[in-house]
């Protein structure tokens, strides 16, 4: 499996008209050029939370041009949080089609990385 690392830059959150879904838009910089847009659910209560996503990724990863689906699930309570993001199967395009992976979220000093650990068919 190849990594990619990413360092976050900005995000954008609007909430969904009528629901209490949200769509965020981040950007950040990376071995890959990404324009995501996710579709959050999110639920929380005073000391805990949880949220689920569908994130589309499009751009270029290591050279390679097309897009792929992300699938968040994270929950966060007193014992800190809990996270899975895979790429969903399937849902790669042009050539990312068969993409797999999992990304991860690490926050260190107040700044969000990106680790993404993928492989692609040969």
């Amino acid at each position: 499996m190849a990594l990619s690392l990413s360092t976050f830059i900005r995000f954008r959150l609007l909430q969904l008209k009528g629901s209490g879904a949200f769509r965020l838009t981040k950007r950040s910089t990376a071995s890959w050029t990404r324009h995501p847009s996710e579709r959050c659910l999110p639920a929380a209560k005073v000391g805990a939370a949880g949220y689920v996503a569908i994130e589309l990724v499009t751009g270029s990863l290591n050279g390679k041009h097309g897009s792929f689906a992300l699938q968040h699930f994270a929950t966060m309570d007193g014992n800190g949080p809990a996270m899975q993001v895979i790429a969903v199967p399937g849902s790669g395009t042009g050539e990312l089609k068969g993409i797999e992976g999992t990304f991860t979220i690490r926050v260190e000093n107040g700044r969000h990385f990106y680790d993404f650990d993928y492989a692609l068919p040969e």
